[in-house]
């Protein structure tokens, strides 16, 4: 796992938990299956698609260049 995705998914982490909500609400909100979260916050999909990237930011009301902090 690289660096990047590492930010990425502790970014995402960070941000699930500020707005106090879980991976499933998260995967719903973002219209996502529950694994595809679970996996790119556990580091397991190495290189989540823009595409994926986006709507989670969307779901948790952050632009991709803050995600990508």
């Amino acid at each position: 796992m690289s660096k990047q995705e590492s930010k990425i998914a502790a970014s995402i982490k960070k941000y699930r938990k500020k707005l106090g909500i879980s991976q499933d609400v998260l995967s719903k909100k973002a219209n996502l299956a529950f694994h595809t979260i679970a996996k790119i916050e556990a580091g397991s999909t190495p290189d989540p698609r823009i595409e994926t990237v986006k709507k989670i930011a969307d779901a948790l009301g952050v632009t991709l260049d803050e995600l990508m902090k």
